[in-house]
């Protein structure tokens, strides 16, 4: 390898170890989200409520979509990504309710 093509391996194999640590704290932020919600279900399950509301569920698709222009991710992406999120999430507060 050339000096050149040793820097990009070098370069290649930190991204990619940044990468992995990245996914991690995803994962483990995605499950502790998903606890709170759990909680959340269980509450509305509780006490009668339906499992969505649409008023928050627009407000924090509003409130991602301006977290992701300041961060310089795509609003769209982000907009798809907590839509899978909400979906899943009231997924779970139908199962609490049955």
């Amino acid at each position: 390898m050339t000096d050149a093509s040793t820097r990009a391996a070098d370069l290649l194999k930190e991204h990619r170890e940044s990468i992995d640590r990245l996914d991690a704290i995803l994962v483990y932020t995605l499950g502790e989200r998903f606890k709170h919600t759990q909680a959340v279900g269980k509450l509305k399950a509780e006490h009668a409520l339906p499992p969505s509301d649409p008023n928050r569920e627009a407000r924090q698709i509003e409130r991602l979509e301006d977290l992701a222009t300041r961060a310089n991710l795509d609003p769209e992406f982000a907009k798809k990504f907590l839509n899978f999120i909400i979906d899943e999430v009231i997924r779970h507060h139908k199962q609490h309710q049955e």
